[in-house]
């Protein structure tokens, strides 16, 4: 029988990072991926994620702030570049960028407000019908690259990566676990993390969790959204320079863009809406098809809002959010089994943050935050 003292399900940007703390605390570590690590029918895959401080929550923008040193040591350790540093715009009658910028200046994080004309002056290739809250170091996470260097750190300090290993479910065995394939493979461990994404709720009840634990889950919302890569009006310089990732929240629909890096060749915006999409309940009832009628709403968003595209996407994508239903993040566990959750569309830009919680969980070190945590559920 197969054994290690640590098994981490999942192979994204969590799992990764779970792994990547859990061995280099000389921890042994295996991880077990259905398929192969930040793969396409996941929440981790791809060049572009926005990293991006400004949240009109103090907690979430806290946890940036944390989350930035991390990410520092991550690059320095690995020695690859994995955030571009490009500035980000809030603006939109629900964005409130007077409040983000409160936010932020407790936090001592560099911004500026600026009128409506002054932003339009600095940013023609976008419309804007407010004022306009902007953040010098936000910029895109190459997330498929982080994923790639924490497991690389991870395997440097001993752990195991499985690929094509789909679990299917724990079970008690002895004083321990058993983890399961769905062909008969197992491993047996002392604690497990399970770090699923929008896998999760095909595999929640088959956790070997107590009822309790289960009773007090909040439901899973899986989303299949839809994302569309516009081409520059005019060239941008590398990598779309001078081009801000943007959050854009109006009382009929909130946009978020960035450049769309080595996705779509460098050559567009990356633009989305924030849970524009349609629920599908599960990762595994994902079809990779677009929505015709969200193509056509992005189409009209950008032919009205960023004049510096061609308002005709050429190159199109679906991705998973995983919301919770107040888009908390949850990171708890019992009998050793830790679930981690870090959801709701917003999870990559705390990544290595997130997995030096989950390992801390795991090993008893500390809790989670109470936000986090199922006793903190709002």
């Amino acid at each position: 029988m197969d054994t290690s003292r640590y098994v981490v399900v999942g192979a994204g940007l969590t799992g990764a990072a779970t792994a990547w703390q859990l061995a280099r605390r000389g921890h042994e570590v295996t991880v077990l991926e259905r398929s192969t690590p930040a793969n396409h029918e996941g929440s981790s895959h791809g060049s572009a994620r926005i990293f991006r401080y400004a949240y009109p929550d103090p907690f979430y923008a806290g946890l940036v702030v944390e989350s930035r040193r991390e990410w520092d040591e991550l690059e320095r350790l690995s020695g690859t570049p994995l955030i571009t540093r490009c500035g980000a715009v809030d603006f939109g009658l629900e964005r409130d960028p007077d409040h983000l910028a409160g936010v932020l200046a407790t936090l001592g994080v560099e911004h500026e407000l600026l009128p409506r004309s002054a932003a339009q002056d600095r940013w023609p290739q976008l419309a804007f019908e407010t004022g306009v809250l902007w953040h010098p170091d936000a910029g895109v996470i190459d997330a498929e690259s982080a994923v790639s260097a924490m497991l690389r750190l991870a395997e440097a300090d001993g752990a195991r990566v499985e690929t094509g290993w789909p679990v299917a479910s724990v079970e008690r065995s002895g004083t321990g676990l058993r983890v399961r394939s769905g062909d008969g493979r197992a491993i047996d461990t002392g604690h497990v993390v399970v770090s699923t994404g929008g896998w999760l709720p095909d595999l929640l009840q088959d956790l070997a969790l107590p009822g309790a634990f289960l009773d007090s889950f909040p439901p899973l919302d899986v989303m299949q959204e839809n994302a569309f890569h516009f081409p520059y009006r005019d060239a941008p310089g590398p990598s779309g320079a001078g081009w801000p990732t943007f959050v854009h929240k109006t009382p009929d629909i909130q946009v978020y863009g960035l450049p769309g890096g080595r996705d779509a060749g460098f050559a567009g915006q990356k633009v989305a809406e924030y849970n524009g999409g349609r629920p599908i309940g599960t990762a595994s009832a994902q079809d990779g098809r677009v929505d015709p009628a969200n193509r056509e709403r992005m189409v009209e968003y950008v032919r009205r809002t960023l004049p510096g595209l061609v308002p005709e996407p050429y190159a199109e994508t679906t991705c998973l959010f995983t919301n919770t239903p107040t888009g908390d993040f949850m990171i708890d566990g019992a009998d050793g089994i830790t679930v981690a959750s870090p959801c709701s569309g917003h999870g990559a830009k705390f990544a290595p943050l997130l997995g030096r919680i989950v390992a801390d969980v795991a090993t008893c070190a500390a809790t989670a935050p109470e936000r986090l945590r199922l006793a903190g559920a709002r």
